[in-house]
């Protein structure tokens, strides 16, 4: 018997866990007017899915009409788009019409010759490249062969090679810069294939998966394809919470078939940063612990350790614990993806016995690094804009060093930097 879909099983997977994936299509957006997208894939994700959610969100059907010509495969397929309702809900449902039945198996190298030898632009191929050699990795490592090996069934058939170029080319079109998406809600039962029945989720989108936060849907059909998971992998820099935006477009894209606790639709949210353009919004994980029986001397080693392993920033603060015991609150800045690292290295350096954590966003100013010429050498300063403003901003451990081999005030060094940093913006 199938529990019943309970929505805060979702957002609590949400909210426990936020990966970055490292996917970005900054580069196809002219700085300043990047968008950032959000995938909320409450009933799974596949690429029809995808796509019908773009066109949903206002990407125009000849985009895909483009593709399939960019790709040279007019004769073998053909788009159609179409409304449909899924509980209520209006969605965009894109189908890839096959105009040939019998399809042929492709290798990954067949699939890169026909996007190479497309006239579609080199950001679109470099990029839909990348997703099937994600994919043809994923295939091997399960089929226990090298990618090159791989044959792609299911997923190099027309369909699905329209499916991953149009995706692509459909974030182009888009402008989106940034790509987020929800923690992923897994099927469970058996799906027949070529050869034979496997279970589901299946094994190569469970290898695309790996780091990737997922929950149990309750569902016995497929809610993750390898497909979807191929595109979401390689587009997506953070998996977790709805990002701080300004929203400007919602599309819903519908999946095949009927679910019966949900509406079978993949929702995409476009937006504009909520930041100025020169604030940045990215995910922290932020971990504490309290503790009412450690030295002081050993929690300074501690915040030391922290630092030296890369957290963002450390803090300790007051507490009035049980029994009336003063004590301390430890507080860790750290990546999402550091979670485990850096509880292990409160576990390992205190006494506490357990660790609080919680994935939150935070906007931060947009800052370099630089090198600026002194009279006692180079010397490492922030560039930081604030709005329209810039600021040459020094860094303490390069002014201690400075202020300790000279034998000078550090606050003297300080001065020095922030006068010099006005005169160097003043004649850029």
């Amino acid at each position: 018997m199938q529990r019943p879909y309970n929505r805060l099983t979702a957002i609590e997977a949400i909210t426990k866990a936020a990966l970055p994936m490292g996917g970005c299509f900054g580069f196809f957006v002219q700085e300043g007017h990047m968008r950032i997208a959000y995938f909320d894939c409450v009933s799974g994700v596949s690429g029809d899915m995808i796509l019908g959610s773009m066109v949903d969100a206002g990407m125009p059907t000849e985009v895909l009409v483009e593709t399939v010509s960019h790709l040279g495969l007019e004769d073998e397929c053909r788009i159609e788009v179409g409304k449909v309702l899924k509980n209520g809900i209006s969605g965009t449902k894109v189908t890839v019409e096959l105009r040939k039945k019998q399809q042929k198996a492709r290798g990954l190298l067949d699939v890169e010759n026909i996007i190479r030898g497309s006239t579609l632009s080199p950001s679109v191929r470099n990029r839909s490249i990348k997703v099937f050699q994600r994919l043809a990795k994923a295939e091997a490592s399960v089929h226990g062969c090298s990618p090159d090996e791989v044959h792609f069934h299911e997923v190099g058939a027309v369909d699905s090679i329209v499916d991953i170029v149009g995706a692509v080319a459909g974030l182009e079109a888009l402008k989106v810069g940034h790509v987020y998406a929800s923690a992923l809600p897994l099927g469970s039962g058996f799906v027949k294939t070529q050869h034979g029945n496997i279970p589901l989720p299946s094994p190569a989108t469970v290898e695309l998966l790996r780091g990737v936060p997922v929950y149990d849907s309750h569902v016995l059909a497929e809610m993750v394809t390898p497909t979807g998971a191929a595109l979401l992998t390689e587009f997506v820099m953070q998996f977790g919470q709805l990002p701080a935006m300004r929203i400007s477009n919602i599309g819903y894209g519908a999946g095949t078939r009927e679910i019966p606790d949900r509406p079978n639709l993949l929702r995409l949210i476009i937006g504009e940063p909520v930041s100025s353009d020169a604030m940045e919004t990215e995910m922290v994980a932020v971990l504490e612990t309290t503790i009412d029986d450690s030295s002081p001397e050993f929690l300074g080693y501690v915040m030391e350790c922290l630092l030296e392993s890369g957290a963002l920033d450390v803090a300790f603060f007051p507490a009035q614990m049980k029994k009336n015991r003063p004590g301390v609150q430890v507080q860790v800045i750290a990546r999402p993806n550091e979670v485990e690292k850096f509880s292990g290295i409160i576990f390992g350096e205190t006494t506490t016995l357990g660790v609080r954590y919680r994935f939150e966003q935070r906007m931060v100013h947009a800052r370099t690094s630089r090198m600026i010429d002194s009279q006692w050498g180079k010397i490492k300063v922030k560039e930081v804009r604030r709005g329209h403003e810039v600021l040459l901003v020094p860094e303490y451990e390069e002014c201690r060093r400075i202020a300790r081999q000279h034998n000078i005030p550090l606050r003297d060094v300080y001065a020095w930097v922030l006068t010099k940093g006005r005169d160097i913006l003043g004649k850029e």
